[in-house]
């Protein structure tokens, strides 16, 4: 008998076919945890919580006596609440990770704790020499450097100095002047420009160029009769600085109609105006304020010897301004010769001795003093030492210049002629 069945095949599952092999490189994922107990529910923080019994404070007696409390069991089941076994707690027992643990701690005797090598002064290579790199010599300790002052103040051993102190010993300008000259490439050495701070050799040509001396030509010299109460820098204690009286205003008439060098007053002429020499507050005269630093340098440099004269007005007061015999008239009279002498030559001023100065009487309440130097408030302070008050002070010269006829409070340019 025949059949028409067909017959039967396996059918396999139409997805396996088209799997393509895991990758090895792949990341593995976790492996599924399988169902545990159920966990339990935290406990809401918003849960009522039991209320605790307070802790006693600090320095409170605990529960109990001393020897009840040292009775009470630490280790062992004899603890309420413990599965350990009664006895002394153990130590050194424990095994460590894995199952060869070994005894640790105390457990192991001295014969099993490994022995140290001994390097051998013969072995080429000790042990552990080839882990490490090899030392060096150690290094020599670097002793310490002297100090080496500049040489551009003291000089090296071909007598180089810095370029602008250099140009201010040629009176070419003032080092700050030279440093701006340098800054803007108006400086030649050698007929190379020069640097900011370069030493240079005595036989070495500086040269400047036209616009330096451009600019040089610029700047301006003002004479002023300092009238009392101003101050010859910068202002103090409240008065103004003898500076501030420099303007159109108060320039003497004479000097703006006959101006030196055809010059007229500016608002520049005002800046960077220096003093040369001071003039107390309680003292008038001639000031000089300056924006060329080579008379600045000529008038009050260490090496100046320009002449300075004033005429002082004195009392006699060889107890003092507020003591008795006080002699305001005709002081020539009882003022001692010898002092007189003193003041010539013999004082000393801050521990350090005076140059010789000429003081003579120009009338019998009046001295005239012409000093080479500028201390502060020398001509006072010389009076006090042999007994006489200056009362009133002027100076009336410096170098071959001359306050003249020039009213107080008002100045004039120096002229083309003129020089100190």
């Amino acid at each position: 008998m025949t059949t028409d069945k067909k017959p039967s095949t396996l059918k396999l599952n139409p997805g396996a076919a088209k799997k393509t092999p895991a990758d090895p490189f792949a990341p593995r994922r976790a492996p599924v945890r399988p169902p545990g107990p159920a966990r339990a529910k935290s406990v809401s923080a918003s849960a009522p919580k039991p209320p605790r019994e307070p802790s006693p404070g600090f320095g409170a007696k605990r529960a109990g006596t001393e020897s009840e409390r040292n009775e009470r069991p630490r280790y062992g089941a004899d603890r309420p609440g413990s599965d350990r076994p009664a006895g002394p707690r153990p130590t050194g027992d424990r095994p460590r990770s894995g199952p060869a643990a070994g005894p640790r701690g105390d457990d192991r005797g001295w014969s099993e704790r490994p022995a140290p090598r001994r390097t051998d002064p013969r072995d080429p290579q000790p042990h552990g020499a080839g882990d490490r790199p090899q030392r060096g010599p150690s290094a020599a300790p670097r002793l310490p450097q002297p100090h080496r002052p500049d040489l551009a103040r003291v000089g090296n051993v071909r007598g180089e100095i810095r370029l602008n102190k250099r140009m201010a010993d040629l009176g070419l300008c003032s080092r700050r002047e030279a440093d701006e000259w340098i800054a803007r490439g108006w400086v030649l050495v050698n007929g190379e420009p020069a640097v900011m701070g370069m030493p240079v050799a005595p036989d070495a040509q500086v040269e400047v160029l036209p616009q330096a001396r451009h600019q040089q030509a610029g700047q301006v010299t003002i004479l002023l009769h300092k009238p009392m109460g101003y101050v010859s820098g910068q202002p103090e204690d409240g008065h103004e600085a003898a500076a501030t009286l420099i303007g159109a205003p108060s320039q003497w008439r004479g000097d703006a109609r006959h101006p030196a060098d055809g010059r007229r007053f500016a608002p520049e002429h005002t800046r960077g105006l220096a003093p040369c020499g001071r003039l107390d507050i309680d003292s008038v005269g001639l000031l000089v304020l300056t924006q060329d630093g080579r008379i600045a340098r000529q008038l009050i440099g260490e090496s100046s010897g320009i002449e300075k004269e004033y005429l002082v007005r004195v009392h006699y007061a060889p107890n003092g301004p507020q003591g008795a015999g006080v002699v305001t008239q005709n002081v020539q009279a009882v003022f001692p010769a010898d002092k007189l002498a003193l003041l010539r030559h013999g004082l000393s001023l801050d521990e350090q001795p005076l140059k010789p100065a000429q003081v003579d009487w120009m009338n019998p309440e009046q001295l005239r003093f012409i000093l080479k130097e500028g201390k502060k408030r020398q001509i006072r302070r010389m009076c006090e030492q042999v007994g006489l008050h200056v009362v009133g002070l002027k100076r009336i010269r410096i170098g071959n210049v001359v306050l003249g006829n020039l009213p107080v409070g008002q100045w004039r340019y120096l002229g083309a002629g003129e020089s100190f």
